[in-house]
């Protein structure tokens, strides 16, 4: 098998769509030995900020002299990007030899229950941290958290960035509901560290936190109470991303006594943290500045505000938005629009993409000042804002993806693998 081959088998996969449950997973992995069961992990869910928070542990705790996987998704431009060690990607004969054990498997399964890709994936990734021993996973959810297929783990901690509306659907209409899906990544007895200040949300946390017995930290209260969540000077943009640090730093306070880690490789995890696609600062060789970040619900397009707020005040740029149909784009248009001096609103590589002139209506209505213009492409949009310095590129990461792969921000493959991150849940 070639490791195009090995991603066209991958892509198959997506027909099965994306099932709650965890019965294929466990099994998976109990055909693969239980690889979770050597690992320690810290387990990551939430609305927003999980990569950042992710990058950020990560970061601190490769700082600190660990040997750190990192599971993330989706990815930006490489299916590789989804499993790390020590921020290498995963080789492609390790992708092509793990979905080779991977595919061996599968006549265990009857036909009406075949894994899906996001399960065979998350088993690879445990068979590659495993096989590359390392100390510590960093392990971001990849939907909800309750029956999501990375919560067969039982973490050193779990950490739930916060509760917003996204993924209705399929998590709940209220943010209650919501909040349950995010908090039954919590164990019996294994430490809770959240970022979320909602009274609502929070008290959902909070209850199932003391059903279980799992003592709970808040980010804010950890600053207060230590030096080291004094946030140094972050390599990214926007005061979210302090609180993420806060949450990053209150995470590592709690498992103190299990992983120690000194003031100075928190600093220095933070200050030297990447993360592309958020909030991102590029400059292309025509002096044009850039900035990526994918906003792709409500919340992100309020922190996209409030970070352009912040670091550009006098600026009104040029904006390409893309958004998917599934979200609440006219309230992401409504947010981010009044801050642009001229739209461009495009299609995202997706099957679940919003039309670009409903993107470009609504714009019209929430900046009527501006011009607002529907391009069939991204690579139409960014010759449509050649001439402007200023350009933000948002309203979904596979838009960000995309972007990353024209302006030649990252190694493209040799065909597209954007599309593994389509996906449709079937219950």
């Amino acid at each position: 098998m070639t490791y195009a081959e090995a991603i066209q088998f991958l892509y198959g996969l997506r027909w099965f769509g994306a099932k709650f449950g965890l019965e294929n997973t466990l099994k998976l992995a109990a055909l693969s030995g239980n690889p979770q069961s050597q690992l320690r992990f810290i387990h990551v869910a939430g609305t927003n900020g999980k990569g950042s928070t992710c990058a950020m542990l990560e970061s601190i705790y490769r700082a600190a002299g660990l040997r750190v996987g990192l599971f993330t998704s989706p990815h930006l431009v490489s299916f590789r990007e989804r499993i790390q060690v020590n921020r290498e990607l995963i080789s492609e004969a390790d992708v092509v030899r793990l979905v080779g054990e991977m595919q061996l498997m599968f006549p265990e399964f009857p036909s009406d229950h075949h894994p899906t890709f996001f399960e065979v994936v998350t088993v690879m990734a445990l068979c590659y941290f495993t096989g590359q021993k390392c100390d510590l996973v960093i392990w971001e959810t990849g939907l909800g958290g309750r029956l999501d297929a990375t919560n067969i783990v039982t973490p050193l901690a779990s950490v739930i960035t916060n509760i917003g509306f996204d993924h209705q659907q399929w998590l709940g209409e209220t943010l209650t509901q919501i909040a349950t899906e995010k908090a039954g990544i919590i164990k019996p007895g294994i430490p809770v560290v959240t970022a979320e200040a909602g009274s609502e949300a929070l008290q959902v946390i909070a209850r199932i936190a003391q059903e279980k017995r799992a003592p709970l930290t808040k980010a804010g209260q950890a600053k207060r109470q230590s030096q080291a969540g004094q946030t140094p000077a972050l390599p990214l943009l926007g005061e979210h991303q302090r609180l993420n640090a806060a949450l990053a730093v209150a995470t590592i306070e709690a498992l103190q006594e299990k992983l120690p880690v000194r003031a100075d490789a928190i600093r220095i995890g933070l200050e030297t943290v990447h993360w592309p696609g958020r909030l991102q600062l590029v400059k292309t060789p025509s002096g044009q500045a850039i900035l990526l970040d994918g906003a792709h619900n409500v919340a992100g397009a309020e922190s996209l505000r409030r970070a352009m707020e912040d670091h550009f005040p006098e600026s009104r740029p040029a904006l390409i938005l893309g958004v998917l149909q599934d979200k609440d784009y006219r309230q992401i248009c409504e947010t981010v629009a009044p801050l642009a001096g001229h739209i461009v609103t495009v299609p995202v590589a997706s099957e679940r993409a919003a039309p670009p002139e409903a993107l470009r209506d609504v714009c019209r209505h929430a900046n009527p000042a501006a011009q607002v213009t529907a391009c069939p492409s991204l690579t139409d949009a960014l010759s449509h804002v050649a001439d402007d310095r200023f350009v933000v590129i948002t309203g979904s990461l596979y838009l960000v993806g995309e972007a990353m792969e024209l302006l030649r921000l990252s190694p493209a493959p040799d065909g597209s693998e954007r599309e593994l991150n389509e996906w449709t849940v079937k219950k």
